[in-house]
């Protein structure tokens, strides 16, 4: 049992037990009036907000988890970290299939509009209709063969690497997986299937392979221009991409170095793509 004071003449008696956040919605105080100490305390009511405790310790949650996330990458540079948003605006970074589906029922809707009267256009609601249907049938398909760019997180100062240090296929890499696309089944489908061999001797079957989540551009403390690929892969072990280790730096150079290492949960791994490419080395060569 302890004791605060909060005004002249004042005591508030407290209780040492743990406030439960998910049960309890406040805690019973008891106010002792200490010019009346021989008489029984009044009691009173103090509530404390809810949603205040769990706010407070949400906060320290983030920032434990962000302090433990930086820690556990000992070989990133703690240079300027500050992200750099994906903003850039290409073709491949648009939808066709939302764009073919909306206009082609755009053109369906007013078609049939048109020709029942009531709205305007009588006389074009039969080549509204005719390619109001093909439209929506083409942007069905690519909707349902659509495969989703995966985020892409860039830190400053690597962006300035990148034109320097960043290796042509590098740069494939990261603009592949940042743009739609279709009829694939997963980001760099190709390089997984060579280098996990579905389906065949020492390999996985194709249900496990690893599925990319994101990817980071980054900067190690040897000033080496870094891309990380991030994957989930439930079936898999650490062991599993260790011994592929040597199939990445193969598959993805020259001039590359792959290291793997496991990711913050528990079925997350990272590949790093390191360039052995320097500004130096490519102001000699050109």
């Amino acid at each position: 049992m302890g004791s605060i004071t909060v005004a002249p003449g004042t005591t508030v008696l407290f209780s040492s037990r743990r406030l439960d956040l998910c049960g309890r919605r406040h805690e019973n105080l008891s106010v002792v009036s200490s010019s009346q100490p021989s008489l029984m305390p009044k009691q009173r009511w103090l509530y404390i907000p809810e949603t205040r405790l769990k706010r407070e310790v949400l906060k320290l949650d983030v920032v434990g988890r962000a302090a433990d996330s930086t820690s556990s990458s000992p070989s990133v540079a703690s240079g300027d970290r500050t992200l750099i948003p994906d903003d850039e605006f290409t073709l491949a970074k648009i939808s066709f299939g939302v764009i073919g589906l909306g206009l082609g029922v755009s053109l369906l809707s007013y078609g049939f509009g048109a020709y029942f009267t009531i709205l305007p256009g009588t006389e074009w609601s039969a080549i509204m209709l005719t390619y109001g249907f093909p439209l929506s049938i083409i942007g069905m398909a690519l909707k349902y063969a659509e495969l989703k760019p995966v985020p892409c997180l860039s830190y400053s100062d690597a962006v300035k690497l990148r034109e320097s240090c960043a290796t042509p296929i590098l740069t494939q890499v990261r603009n592949d997986v940042t743009r739609y696309r279709y009829g694939d089944e997963q980001h760099l489908e190709e390089a997984l299937k060579r280098i996990f061999q579905y389906g065949l001797g020492g390999g996985i079957p194709r249900r496990s392979a690893p599925i990319l989540q994101l990817i980071r551009e980054e900067v190690l403390t040897d000033g080496r221009y870094c891309v990380v690929l991030v994957f989930e892969a439930k079936a898999l072990t650490l062991s599993d991409f260790e011994k592929r280790q040597a199939k990445f730096t193969s598959f993805f150079g020259p001039n590359i170095t792959a290291e793997v290492g496991k990711g913050e949960s528990e079925n997350l791994y990272e590949v790093r793509l390191i360039s052995n490419l320097s500004t130096n080395s490519v102001s000699s060569t050109s």
